[in-house]
């Protein structure tokens, strides 16, 4: 893609794969799981294909429109990891699978390994505010240690602020608990898995100066410029996005930000204004191209691999 510091291989570090399976389970939730179609309708959203390979394929071409080369994709409901493993396994050098993972739900340790061995997911994704548990509880450690063994995988643990769009919209309750979603819980998690790389997105949602220290304490823990950031607003003094790209330069550097979106559906497609406010930032800060490549796309293929 053409940026101020020319030809940039893109990756996008943060997207969601809402699957016929992802619509069906709200529709359920909603006590309604024979109205699927007229769920999404109401939302003004485009019924998704339910071949997810056939989905894959038109993110893919959104991708190619935008300029884009390639994209986490990522199940948005615990137990959907076949919907984001098939479009990522049908467009393999597009897409890198992530999957959202509930440890409390029944073996938790096999349904895991099995993401990552069989499904070739990239990503396990926590919500520990959503799903109510800390990210220290025993539970996730024979995860961790499962997980440190292999190579470019990731561990992404959502914190902060914790919305979300749809169910707000659907009229779902989140009944969510923010006790969970303090970034320091991951401090001696980080410590104790050296080998494993954790992802923290939106960069700490909320949580800025914790997730600024816990980077600065653990090597390897990188951080996703994803969403809109709206957190913002709750910053006391006030900051701006810039503002909080130069600290999070200034503490995780250039070689441990990720670039995102928080894309998820169509219409919309990629949400290129996210983009575009990013790099015209990156701009601002006059950050040399290396390193420009390295937060748009260079750091999450060397992490995940090519």
């Amino acid at each position: 893609m053409k940026t101020p510091w020319g030809d940039v291989e893109v990756a996008d570090a943060h997207a969601h794969f809402f699957s016929h399976t992802f619509f069906k389970a709200l529709a359920q939730q909603k006590g309604q799981p024979d109205k699927v179609d007229e769920l999404i309708d109401g939302l003004g959203w485009e019924t998704p294909a339910s071949n997810n390979a056939a989905l894959g394929a038109k993110w893919a071409a959104e991708l190619d429109r935008h300029g884009v080369a390639r994209s986490v994709l990522m199940s948005s409901i615990p137990d959907d990891e076949a919907s984001a493993s098939e479009a990522a396994q049908a467009h393999p050098k597009r897409f890198y699978g992530y999957f959202m993972f509930n440890p409390r739900t029944p073996d938790p340790l096999p349904r895991a390994t099995r993401a990552f061995e069989e499904l070739g997911m990239k990503g396990l994704c926590l919500f520990p505010a959503m799903h109510r548990f800390s990210v220290r509880d025993e539970i996730l450690e024979p995860i961790f240690a499962m997980a440190e063994k292999r190579k470019n995988v990731v561990i992404f643990v959502h914190t902060g602020v914790l919305t979300v769009g749809v169910r707000k919209k659907l009229g779902l309750p989140s009944k969510f608990d923010m006790a969970m979603s303090n970034p320091i819980d991951l401090h001696r998690v980080a410590l104790e898995h050296p080998n494993l790389n954790f992802v923290i997105p939106h960069f700490g949602a909320g949580y800025f100066r914790e997730a600024l220290m816990l980077g600065d304490l653990a090597p390897n823990v990188f951080m996703d410029t994803s969403g809109s950031n709206s957190w913002i607003k709750y910053q006391l003094p006030d900051v701006t996005l810039k503002d909080v790209f130069r600290k999070a330069l200034g503490v995780y550097g250039p070689n441990r930000l990720l670039f995102g979106t928080d894309s998820s559906f169509f219409p919309r497609g990629w949400n290129r204004a996210v983009f575009d406010a990013q790099v015209e930032v990156l701009k601002e800060l006059a950050i040399e191209p290396e390193a420009a490549r390295a937060i748009l796309g260079g750091n999450l293929t060397s992490l995940l691999g090519g």
